[in-house]
């Protein structure tokens, strides 16, 4: 991973691009795994949390640094997401560590920056 900022400006940019050159299916996807975060009998703390689990279980580096930045924009705290990684280590194994390092390594970088 090449840190936050060339996360955020790579994903923005190819989003777009995906945006502008897929179909409607795409545009629908797009739009309700936006949708899903939000506010419901869950709510949106807990369903970053847990997308981060799943991602993490599915070993998706920009899929966690997605739910970290979007955990810490929430006012998670590094305890809660670390707690968090802990089920996603007992559900995916040691396989998951190498993913786990680079989680922290963003989430130090998000702190260092004042995003939590």
């Amino acid at each position: 991973m090449g840190g936050f900022e060339e996360f955020k400006s790579f994903r923005e940019k190819m989003n777009g691009r995906i945006l502008e050159t897929g179909s409607i299916n795409t545009r629908r996807f797009f739009s309700l795994d936006g949708a899903v975060y939000k506010d419901g009998a869950l709510n949106t703390r807990t369903k970053e949390l847990m997308g981060l689990v799943a991602s993490t279980v599915l070993r998706c580096d920009d899929c966690i640094s997605y739910h970290i930045i979007q955990c810490k924009s929430l006012g998670i705290t590094r305890q809660e997401i670390m707690e968090a990684l802990d089920v996603a280590l007992i559900v995916g194994g040691s396989i998951v560590i190498p993913h786990l390092r680079r989680a922290v390594a963003l989430i130090d970088e998000l702190e260092e920056r004042g995003a939590g």
